[in-house]
């Protein structure tokens, strides 16, 4: 079992390379970012998690910023968007961030990608909500393209180019691993076509978990694919939660960071990761 961390990267709370420097220096193997561009003040669209939108949603920073400040500043940590909003992001530019990022990092970045929930955040880039899943789609094929050829075209309903020429090319190959996240009636289709894992939000599932990555993986089996990996986000920091999810075969778990000043990030990483490393010591006795 891997262990990371997730926190909204903001303006007033612990920074990002303090937080990277603490977040590996506890031996968690990762730090996964959310990401929203922006919060339209109109608050048509619900907010998933609850009534009341959290702070932190209007306060983060850019998304590939705060990672390359983490990258230049760690050694092992692994780079995780958690998840990038595909669908408000132009994919040639994307794929130049995310192949950027996995070259100074030297090969160290998680892809979570998600078409996000806010109905008119996307309209303010330009998409259409009803077709924002189709969209994804084409751009994440489309950089695969990029990432993967020296001379890449794309041609689709969304995305459209002609041969192009684009460098570095990501590290790992053939491209960092793509999490899609979601729990939705399409989202395992999405995940067996393009991703390599998936990212559920634990407080969102429908279904017990065990039998949704069943179901996963019984899709990737007639597709002619492998066990598809799980990272759950937003693990709850129970030991009995944590060995209930290395049973049912959860790659990763992470843990949530509230967006707080420095002492008290250290707290509670510092409570986090007994919890962890107890866990750790539990299961090799």
């Amino acid at each position: 079992m891997k262990f990371g961390i997730v926190m909204f990267p903001t303006d007033y709370a612990i920074d990002p390379v303090t937080l990277g420097r603490a977040v590996e220096e506890r031996g968690f193997e990762s730090l996964f970012f959310p990401e929203h561009t922006h919060i339209p003040t109109s608050r048509r669209t619900p907010w998933p998690g609850g009534a009341e939108l959290p702070r932190e949603y209007s306060y983060t920073y850019d998304l590939f910023v705060a990672l390359a400040a983490v990258a230049a500043t760690t050694e092992k940590l692994m780079l995780g968007t958690g998840i990038c909003l595909v669908v408000e992001r132009d994919p040639i530019i994307l794929a130049k961030e995310v192949a950027s990022l996995d070259f100074i990092s030297g090969g160290r970045v998680i892809f979570g990608v998600g078409g996000g929930w806010n109905r008119e955040e996307m309209e303010n880039h330009g998409t259409d909500p009803r077709t924002r899943f189709p969209l994804m789609r084409e751009r994440i094929l489309a950089m695969k393209e990029i990432w993967t050829k020296d001379e890449a075209e794309y041609h689709g309903k969304y995305v459209d180019f002609d041969p192009i020429w684009s460098w570095p090319k990501p590290v790992q190959k053939p491209h960092p691993p793509i999490y899609v996240g979601g729990d939705g009636p399409g989202t395992f289709g999405r995940v067996v076509e393009y991703g390599d894992g998936w990212l559920p939000i634990a407080a969102r599932s429908q279904e017990p978990l065990a039998d949704r990555i069943r179901r996963l993986n019984e899709m990737a089996e007639q597709a002619g694919r492998g066990r598809i990996p799980v990272t759950v986000y937003g693990t709850q920091p129970r030991e009995e939660v944590i060995a209930h999810y290395a049973d049912i075969g959860v790659e990763r778990c992470t843990f949530w960071l509230p967006p707080v000043p420095e002492a008290e990030a250290t707290a509670h990483l510092d409570r986090t990761a007994e919890l962890a490393g107890s866990f750790a010591k539990a299961g090799a006795s």
